[in-house]
Formats: structure tokens, sequence, C-alpha cells
């Protein structure tokens, strides 16, 4: 067994790591203003009939998934479904992989289902996967919006939004980044639902 004080340390640490992150993002106007944007661009995207996709590498993958299916399922309570859908087929991934190589898995499914008029969640820590810039790039030549996830300011994806969510890491490691995200992705999806579903906000 490990040092049980050393072990206790490291638990303090990464607990205060994460205090410190979200009261930096707490105290930044700007970026509080860009999550309720963020959410208003989406929800208007759905009642005008469009849709939101989602993409990311690793654990922003995991992110995009979870993010589309609190929509397509349910968050909270019950309530209809919303049209949300990550990009994270594995059969269209490897296709699309094979064929034209990765840097393509997300802006060829965009060119396959989105329209003008949906959005897009590009979901990246460091601001610069490749493939999810080929799908902002490819979103902002065909007037789909872009939203984008990132850890560091003026990004290369970041550049390529409507809307750019910098969540600032103070740890410098991606893992504080995406504990951020998370956050910030729930509240996107609570905005939302509060926007169609206010019964299930009531009381």
């Amino acid at each position: 067994m490990g040092n049980n004080n050393a072990d206790l340390d490291v638990v303090i640490r990464n607990l205060k790591q994460a205090e410190s992150a979200l009261a930096t993002l707490l105290a930044s106007p700007e970026t509080l203003g860009q999550i309720t944007s963020s959410a208003k661009l989406m929800a208007d995207s759905f009642a005008q009939g469009g849709r939101v996709f989602s993409c990311g590498n690793g654990g922003s993958m995991c992110d995009a998934m979870h993010f589309a299916e609190e929509l397509s399922g349910r968050y909270r309570q019950d309530r209809k479904a919303l049209p949300a859908v990550s990009i994270s087929d594995p059969s269209h991934i490897s296709c699309v992989g094979n064929d034209y190589g990765y840097d393509f898995i997300f802006s060829r499914y965009l060119e396959a289902h989105a329209r003008k008029g949906d959005v897009l969640l590009g979901i990246s820590t460091s601001g610069k996967s490749a493939n999810v810039i080929k799908a902002a790039e490819y979103a902002k030549q065909h007037g789909i919006h872009v939203v984008t996830l990132t850890g560091k300011a003026d990004s290369v994806l970041g550049a390529l939004s409507t809307i750019d969510i910098t969540t600032l890491g103070t740890s410098g490691f991606a893992d504080r980044v995406q504990e951020l995200h998370i956050k910030v992705i729930h509240i996107l999806i609570e905005l939302i639902e509060r926007r169609f579903f206010p019964e299930n906000y009531a009381g």
C-alpha cells in the first residue's frame, strides 16, 4: 500500500486545482456570456427544425457523445427528444479514415447529414485537432454555425467558430480543461431544456 498521507495530498491537490479552474471560469463574464449565447444559438436551430452535431477526439469524443445523448435521450426529467447527433459511428470513422484519412472523419459526416442553419459543437482541449478543424471549416463554408469548446485562447479552432468557449485549465493539463467542458455541456443542455420545456424547471 502507498503512503496514505501522500495519497491524501494528491486528492486534495487535484480538488483544489479543479476548484481554482472553476473559480477562473466564474470570474470571466465574457466566457459566461459565450455559454448563454451558445445555448441560444442551438435552441434557435432546434426551433427552426435544425440539428446539432458534436465531435471530438478521445475524451472529447466521449463528451460529444454525452452531450448528444442527453439531448436525444433525457437529462433530468422526461420530455420530447431533441435532434442532436454525435459523430462517433465507428463504421463511418473507419471507412472515412481508411479511404480519405483521419482528418476528414467529421467533415465528411457533416457533408452527408448537416444542412444550413444547423450547429456544430466542436470539442478540442488544445484547439488544434486537425479533424475538428476540418469539420469547422466545412461548417463555416456551408452556413452551419460553429460552437467550439477549447482550452486555450486564440486557437486555430476557436478562430473558425461562431462562438468559442475557452475554459482555461489552471494546472496546464487537459484533464482540468475537460472537467470544465463537461460542466459547460451540462449547462448548455439545461439552458436548452429551459427554453423548450420550462415545466420541467417550475417550482
